[in-house]
């Protein structure tokens, strides 16, 4: 009966607290209109590539019609249907994800600007602007076309939508801005393609809505924070404060009102429910909104009871629990204490905790997130960026996936260490054509110098050159004696050498190579054999002062000839017989054809070139004014690497140098600019064919480009050099027109490739015409191909490689018959029949695929080495033997090497394994480099790991969460997984990593990141402004502070709040607080030096703005780093110097992270995406305006340092004495 009085006396009191609900609410809008969900789609597929974005286009171009026939919802579900036709399941997922982020609108909304800057017309929904001139109808074009070619052209951005016609550079370019899917943009976008197509005009398409919504929406992807603000020092009643001293001690204190309940009263009228008052007490302390303070020795265990409550819940609810205890730590503090422990959870964790710290850095209460063992820095990655980490990933794991390739042989390719493309490839130096003027090691002028490889760890000045009796850099001069500029660089050389600088100067003299040559006619032959009488009479160094000074007889403007070399000779060595030193049967001929031979092979550019360590200088770096400092630049930043290279063991006392440096990764035979480059193209080898007929070209020409690759690979036959165990991880694809000359030199030169290659390689050939193919002029093709399908290897290739031949190319044409050709051997009969009944169809397709897919012309060659496209080439353009090697070089070190072990685990047969590693390694090489992923596993994950298992026979990402539950980033991350796993499937797991012994409150805040898995609809269909941040059921005691956490580059601004949210405090509010914010502006942000001084120019001022007003924003540069920031939002901004000082004094030289090319005039900078955007420009005063200072009208006048600093660098070898003389400090 009792207790039925104390539970009436519980919902007496519930019915009486109810009151109006109280809370906090923060939502933040962008400053654009909303822009529609069609437009944003067309973007997230572009990324995908241009094809596919113009593919979609053709799919949806009326597709507004139905906008207005059914709801909102319903409308959005038909663009996803729409697009899924283009996208996997996954991309479809990340698709919804984008739309629920708004990720793409920033994209949409720059080009709006754009339009916005062009001007539009008036009353126009869609429009074309054609090099300047602007039209709202079709019937136009015609006629604004024929004046186009007297206005400039328009400047196109990177991210612009060109229409893939015949896109030449001499026809007028049409800019169309319009909105996807209404019926303007139909009629303009069908006369457009047509045009494009047929090559009369460049098409490109920027996005256009004339009538946009004037609602704005609200944008996801930050965090909101309600901080406890600290009310230590604000002024307090008297009384109050006499009253706190003293200490009160809650559990024992009746007296005090808890939820209506006087428990002490209660205690008085019923003794004998003492214990369940107590219980009931207790419970509603802790249910209360009202924090009461915690003993310290309450807090001290707090994360591992976090940590025990999560991993006790339902494995689906942990991450929801753990968001809630985050997020909500302030009320939810006191019912953790009651938590038990367990012993071997917190065993497990410790032991983890160690394991973790020794393996990768992380130590307890640490948060890391790692995505395919892909860090993710959460104080640098918001949900936009990790948006395109996944996106990203889906194109390997999805590769993998499709490639049949799952589980662990997934995680072990996945986590390949595939080499990042090099910039910095180097020749090797190891040659006998370079002709060394001294060597550091042997040479007694340096004798009195260390030895030891140690001595580069010695501490030293700042900017000394350490003098060690090694040969750790080596400069090469690769020099034409009749340039102008050689006689510079030799000058500089020898300026080098005479200042015991530590460099060892090698020469390389690129000269005529004929056999029987006068040295009295040709001056380049007779400056060789002077070279080598000088040095044969006295030494090398000798030699080289004494041309240094022969240079000096040639006037400014001239260059060397063989008189002065005549006239030279007799004044220096009078009594020497000049015939039988420059003579046609000269004594000193040794070696001269050696270095044009090297210089030739090589592959390197224009001359004069140098190589420092190997690695080759450009030419502006050649400039003998700017080589001398290049090259000391050269010596301390490679200091660096050879220290490292010491303290990690790698190089020791008894390692040579030399051998260390061309032993490098970068280290190549030959340079080839095509194969070396860093901007590769690779197919997508992925795809299972649909079918794999390609005698059926109708049919072959319908399927997409992925489905095309498919087909050809898997019907490519190969001559073949395997390894021991059958298998070939380079597979080379030679492409061409083999009725050419050219076409037949390029396969005959893989052909001898594949002869001198180690094994482990494969050739495969495909025909690209020049004409349509039929029987006549196919026969040699036909040829290769009956033998690839008939013969042996060895015999095939033995017959194909004399077949190449140009003898038998023109017995073919005189008439010859093919089977005259035959060779011993090969199985006659089976060749005859294959190659009298081979049809050309598959010729046919095999063109086509070069069309489609390689995007060549009729009879252009190509190679494609494990997926990667070299090519075209141009006409006269020879892939040499020598390129091959380097190819199939570059190709091993990238990763098919690697990716070969992997497969042959797997105990595939050869045939399918090659093609595997084929696949896997374009796949690899092709996806984007970051940093290197990490394995990270756990010892035992019992009771500490909290797993979630991915969906079976789906592509998953594998993701691991390092987390105190009770931190900052715990708070964030519970929220991004628990959406991740609503977006993706994932393999998950969370563990626990927890503080021991807290001292103090671990979270002072309640926070809320808001993001959502999905477009939000409301009931009636129609779609929801977008998410918003929640605080309700909050204490109403705390006095708390509103701060918006939002990405670095985004500047927010509270616009409407009827409270100051820097004091709120709910006992004094009636309803829920609502805190609007506005995304002002996006930063553009940047790094400015003065290319002169390498300083930051202090108070050079910038300008933003766009062509119609180009003054919107400005800034100053900051002599700290340069920095300088500019407010913006999306669009194309034109970035110039301020009128006044900064434009009188200063002129713009180079820029990088830029939308326009480094020389441009104009400074333009594209802002399309949340994402942050840091550019950097380098400046320099003006010829007339050196002496003039920002700061000051006049020039002021310059202190003693400054003006020794100028002077000590106004001579030649000035530097030089500068760094000698450091080293004697």
């Amino acid at each position: 009966m009792r207790s039925v009085i104390v539970l009436s006396l519980l919902l007496l009191n519930i019915n009486h607290v109810i009151s109006a609900p109280k809370g906090v609410t923060a939502s933040l809008k962008a400053k654009w209109s909303m822009t529609p969900f069609l437009l944003e789609t067309s973007e997230f597929i572009g990324e995908d590539g241009n094809e596919k974005f113009w593919q979609f286009v053709d799919t949806v171009k009326e597709l507004t019609v139905y906008k207005h026939g059914e709801s909102v919802r319903s409308y959005y579900n038909l663009i996803i249907k729409k697009a899924g036709q283009f996208l996997t399941d996954l991309q479809v997922n990340l698709l919804k994800f984008a739309l629920a982020l708004r990720s793409y609108s920033p994209a949409v909304h720059a080009s709006q600007q754009i339009a916005k800057d062009e001007p539009p017309p008036e009353a126009c929904p869609a429009f074309v602007s054609i090099h300047g001139q602007h039209s709202c109808s079709t019937k136009d074009i015609k006629k604004l076309l024929k004046a186009a070619a007297g206005r400039p052209k328009p400047y196109l951005y990177k991210n612009d939508h060109t229409y893939p016609g015949v896109n030449k550079t001499d026809v007028p370019v049409v800019i169309l801005y319009a909105e996807i899917g209404t019926k303007k943009f139909t009629s303009f976008h069908k006369a457009l393609s047509e045009k494009a197509e047929k090559g009369t005009l460049t098409y490109v398409l920027r996005h256009f809505v004339a009538n946009p919504k004037p609602q704005k929406m609200l944008l996801s992807g930050y965090g909101v924070e309600l901080a406890i603000k600290s009310t230590e020092y604000k002024a307090v009643d008297d009384t109050e404060v006499k009253d706190s001293k003293t200490v009160i001690n809650v559990e024992d204190d009746d007296n005090d009102e808890v939820q209506g309940f006087f428990f002490g009263t209660l205690k008085k009228s019923h003794p004998e429910l003492q214990e369940h008052l107590v219980e009931l007490r207790k419970h509603l302390l802790e249910s209360t909104n009202d924090m009461a303070p915690l003993k310290v020795w309450e807090m001290q265990d707090l994360s591992f009871q976090a940590a025990s409550r999560i991993m006790s819940a339902p494995k689906f609810d942990a991450l929801k629990l753990m968001r809630d205890l985050s997020q909500n730590f302030p009320s939810k503090a006191r019912s953790l204490t009651r938590v038990a422990v367990k012993q071997e959870m917190r065993k497990e964790i410790e032991e983890n905790q160690k394991h973790l710290s020794e393996t990768i850095g992380v130590h307890p209460g640490d948060g890391e997130l790692f995505i395919n063992g892909l860090h993710i820095d959460l104080d640098i990655h918001n949900p936009f960026s990790i948006l395109d980490i996944l996106k990203s990933e889906a194109k390997v794991l999805e590769g993998l996936h499709n490639l049949g390739i799952k589980g662990e042989h997934q995680d072990k390719l996945l986590r390949l260490p595939v080499n990042a493309v090099d910039d910095s490839y180097a020749l090797d130096i190891r040659h006998p054509a370079i002709m060394w003027i001294n060597d550091i090691e042997n040479d007694l002028m340096y004798r009195s110098w260390p030895t030891g490889v140690q001595e580069l760890l010695r501490a030293t000045f700042p900017g000394v050159i350490r003098q060690i009796r090694r040969n750790f850099f080596n400069l090469v001069l690769f020099l034409d004696p009749l340039q102008e500029e050689s006689g510079e660089l030799m000058k500089l050389a020898e300026l080098f050498y005479k200042h015991k600088i530590p460099l060892r100067i090698g020469f390389v003299f690129v000269v005529n190579t004929k056999d029987e040559i006068d040295g009295f006619s040709d001056a380049g032959v007779g400056f060789y054999r002077l070279l080598n009488y000088i040095a044969d009479e006295y030494d090398l160094p000798q030699a080289l002062m004494s041309v240094v000074s022969l240079y000096s007889k040639v006037d400014v403007g001239e260059t060397l000839s063989a008189d002065t070399i005549t006239a030279y000779l007799k004044r220096k060595f009078p009594k020497a017989n000049s015939e039988r030193i420059l003579g046609v049967e000269s004594e000193y001929d040794d070696k001269r054809k050696d270095g044009a031979l090297f210089y030739k092979k090589s592959g390197l550019g224009a001359l004069p070139l140098a190589l420092f360590n190997g690695v080759p200088l450009s030419p502006d770096e050649m400039d003998p004014e700017e080589l001398e400092t290049v090259i000391l630049q050269r010596i301390m930043d490679t200091t660096t690497a050879f220290q490292r290279a010491v303290f990690m063991g790698q190089l020791s006392e008894g390692s040579d140098v030399v051998d260390y440096l061309m032993e490098q990764a970068n280290v190549v035979p030959r340079m080839n600019p095509l194969i070396l480059s860093s901007d590769r193209k690779y197919l997508d080898l992925t795809a299972t064919p649909v079918a794999d007929d390609w005698e059926d070209t109708y049919m072959f020409s319908y399927v997409d480009t992925r489905d095309k690759t498919a087909v050809i690979a898997k019907r490519m036959k190969y001559f073949t050099n395997s390894d021991e165990d059958g298998m070939t991880p380079v597979t080379l694809w030679v492409i061409g027109d083999f009725q050419k000359v050219s076409g037949r030199k390029l396969l005959l030169n893989a052909l001898k490739h594949l002869q001198k290659a180690s094994p482990g390689v494969r050739v495969g050939v495909i025909d690209n015409p020049s004409e349509k193919p039929y029987d006549d002029n196919t026969v040699l093709y036909r040829a290769i191909w009956a033998s690839l399908l008939t013969q042996k290897n060895k015999a095939a290739a033995e017959f194909v490689h004399k077949l190449l031949k140009e003898e038998s190319s023109q017995l073919l044409q005189q008439g010859t018959k093919m089977k005259d050709l035959l060779m011993q051997g090969m199985d006659m009969d089976a060749f005859e029949k294959k190659f009298n009944t081979l049809e050309v169809d598959f010729i046919h397709t095999q063109q086509l695929f070069c069309q489609d897919v390689l995007k060549l012309n009729p009879g252009q060659r190509a190679v494609i080495s494990n997926g990667r496209i070299l090519g075209p080439f141009e006409e006269q353009e020879e892939f040499t033997v020598e390129d091959f090697h380097l190819l199939e070089k570059i190709t091993l070190s990238g990763s098919a090497e690697k990716v070969k072990a992997r497969v042959k685990q797997m105990g595939m047969k050869p045939k399918h394994a090659s093609d595997l590693v084929m696949k896997v390694d374009a796949l690899l090489t092709a996806a984007p480099k970051g940093e290197v992923r990490r394995d990270v596993h756990f010892i035992k994950d019992t009771h500490s790991v909290l797993h979630l298992s991915p969906r079976e026979n789906e592509v998953f990402y594998d993701v691991v969460a390092i987390v105190d539950p009770l931190t900052r980033e715990a708070q964030k991350i519970s929220s991004l997984l628990t959406v991740l796993s609503q977006v993706v499937n994932v393999r998950l797991q969370v563990f626990m990593n927890c503080r021991a012994k807290l001292s103090e409150m671990p979270l002072k805040s309640f926070y809320r990141f808001v993001l959502e898995p999905d477009v939000i609809f409301l009931a009636n269909d129609t779609v929801s402004p977008g998410p918003v941040a929640r605080f309700m059921e909050l204490p109403e005691t705390p006095l708390l502070t509103l701060n918006m956490i939002t990405p670095e580059s985004w500047m927010v601004q509270a616009v409407r709040s009827p409270y100051d949210l820097d004091n709120i405090h709910l006992q004094e509010v009636n309803r829920v607080v609502a805190a609007e914010f506005e995304l002002e502006h996006l930063l553009l942000e940047g790094h400015c030096f003065d290319l002169s001084t390498g300083q930051p120019p202090r108070g050079l001022q910038f300008t933003l703005g766009m062509s119609r007003d180009p003054l919107m924003y400005d800034t100053i540069v900051m002599a700290n780093l340069g920095y300088f920031q500019l407010k913006a939002n999306p669009g194309a901004w034109i970035l110039r110097l301020r009128e006044g000082r900064s434009e009188e004094i200063y002129q713009i030289l180079t820029h990088d992270g830029t939308d326009s090319p480094a020389d441009a005039g104009d400074v333009i900078v594209v802002l399309n995406s949340f994402h942050s955007k840091i550019i950097k420009v380098r400046v320099q005063k003006k010829a007339d305006k050196i002496g003039e200072d920002l700061l000051s009208e006049a020039s002021e006048s310059k202190g003693i340092w400054e003006s020794i600093a100028r002077r000590s660098y106004s001579s030649p070898g000035s530097r030089l004495q500068y760094y000698a003389c450091l080293e004697h400090i």
